[in-house]
This record gives structure tokens, sequence and C-alpha cells, in this order.
């Protein structure tokens, strides 16, 4: 039976971890710069779009779920874009001020339809505010079905196992997209979503795909985790989870027609992956839709959004 795509307006998500400003600056190139041999861009457009957790919340509220993001912006002239590209989507914004920190920009530079360069800017919010942060967190549990943990390692996710555990103790979904070798920090999670990279500098290589459902299933043993869903770029998507002494898995294959740009794909696929668990959906139908999700996205360029029309079919 097809999923009943009206259920995604009873899906409720909030989205925390790490935003940022994805900037791109895009220009021609027709010489080489005399000063040394790199190509010398003249810049003709500026373009800005919400990058990180703000991404995954966009991507959420754009196949129809309501959506709530909590994070932390610096005083200064990117937390003001942040907030003002909110207000254009259907996300209802909980952006903490940092008096200290400024805002984290990821600044492209493209030529020629392609990257030349990508220059950040982040530094680590202060304390105080991540306080704060966990305070409204668990204040607005109760008015969301699935919580999307976004983290990429920027220090918006210090309290992340205080909010592991708030959200499970109030019978919610906690998805996280992780980073970094040290996944202790997730335990208690209900799905982790990560990639092959990120996934070896947790358990390793693995030799085979046998190798592989063993390090899996032991990782989902040691963290408490209802599955681990493993993005494999051009070899799709694999569900694992616990099944007593063996592994219960779910390959899906790789639905990208063309691969333009990877970038923000993992925060589509784990937006798609809350929006259909929030609306009622089964894992593995969640899932088949989150890979659907990944292969439209990566045909487009830069930081995107899936719409519920290209999804499911207008």
């Amino acid at each position: 039976m097809p999923f009943d795509r009206t259920a995604i307006a009873r899906a409720r998500v909030l989205v925390v971890g790490d935003v940022m400003l994805d900037r791109y600056w895009f220009g021609e190139v027709e010489r080489i710069s005399p000063e040394a041999p790199v190509p010398v861009v003249h810049v003709g457009r500026q373009e800005d779009r919400l990058g990180g957790a703000a991404n995954v919340a966009k991507n959420a509220a754009a196949l129809g779920a309501t959506v709530g993001l909590l994070s932390v912006v610096g005083h200064d002239e990117p937390g003001e874009r942040i907030a003002a590209l909110l207000e254009e989507t259907r996300v209802t914004s909980h952006l903490h001020r940092d008096d200290v920190s400024p805002t984290t920009i990821k600044l492209r530079v493209i030529g020629r339809q392609q990257q030349l360069i990508r220059v950040d800017f982040e530094e680590t919010p202060g304390r105080e505010v991540l306080a704060d942060k966990l305070e409204q967190f668990v204040a607005l549990l109760n008015q969301y079905d699935v919580v999307v943990l976004s983290d990429y390692g920027k220090g918006g996710l210090t309290h992340i196992g205080r909010m592991i555990e708030a959200a499970r103790s109030a019978g919610r979904r906690v998805l996280v997209d992780p980073k970094g070798d040290d996944y202790t920090r997730y335990e208690g999670a209900s799905v982790l979503t990560p990639n092959r990279a990120e996934l070896r500098e947790v358990i390793g290589r693995w030799s085979s795909e046998t190798d592989l459902e063993a390090r899996a299933k032991g990782l989902i043993e040691r963290l408490g985790l209802e599955a681990l869903l493993l993005t494999r770029a051009e070899e799709g998507m694999s569900l694992f989870r616990a099944a007593g002494d063996a592994i219960d898995r779910y390959d899906v294959p790789a639905q990208a027609r063309e691969v333009f740009d990877v970038t923000g794909a993992g925060d589509t696929v784990i937006a798609a992956l809350a929006t259909m668990l929030a609306s009622g959906a089964a894992l593995r139908e969640a899932v088949d839709y989150a890979n659907r999700a990944g292969g439209i996205v990566v045909g487009k360029f830069g930081t995107s959004v899936v719409t519920a029309d290209e999804l499911f079919g207008a």
C-alpha cells in the first residue's frame, strides 16, 4: 500500500545542532593571476543559503512537516542573514545569540561551473549559551514527535548526551547525524546516519560485507541503538538492526540519475527520514523515501531541498 502523503501534515520534527551560512560567490574566470598560478574570479553574483542543521530543518519543512530549529548564532551580519532566511521558510526558529563567537560561514567561490575554493570561518560558541539551549530543548520536547541532532562538530551540541536522555525519557525518537570518532556521546539514540568515511573512523575498515555486519552489530549493541543507517554514495544505503544473535540488514540501491553536487545530501537524507518517521511510516519505508530524497538532491547545485512533489510525484 503506497504511503499516504497527507500524513506528513501531522509530522512534527525538532532539529537541533550547528547552523551555518553557506555563502556562494559566482563569477567568471578569464585569466590567471600574475601573483601566483591561480585563477582570477571576477565575482558577479552572491547567494546565501541555509547550511548545517538549518538546511536539515528547511528540508523537513519543504516536505510539509511542522519544524522547529534550536541553535546558536553570533550577533553579526551572518547571524542576521540566517534569521532572515529562516523567516522565508516554514521553520519556527529558536536561535540563541552568542555575543562572543561569530556565526559559522562556509564561503564557496564558483567559476566556470565548478567550485574553486571553500573558505571556512568558525569558532565554538560560549558554554553559557549552550546551557540555555539545553533548558529550552527540554521545554520544547512535548511539541514534537521526532528529534534530529545535527552534529557538525562546531560545539553546538556540547550537551548532546543529556539531550538524548531527555528526549528518550519523553518517548521521542532521536536521529543523529554524527561527527568525529567518539560515538559514545550518542549512546541511547534511536538511529545514527553516518556515511562510509565517518563510520570507518569509528569501527575501522571492514574487510567484507560480513565483517561490516559484525562491526555494525557491535556498535548498535554498545550504544543501545535502534538502528544504524549507513549512507554509501553510489552504493545506496544499508540499514542495520540487531536481531538477537543475528543482524537484520536492509539494502537500498542508489537512485541518483546524475550526481551534480553532494553538498548537503546528508542533511536531506536525515530530514526525509525524520519526516517519514514522524508521519507514521515504518523504518524501512522511511529509509526508502530518504534514499529517494538523497538521489534527487545530489542532482541539484549546493545546499538544496527536495519538495514533497519531487519525492512522491506531483
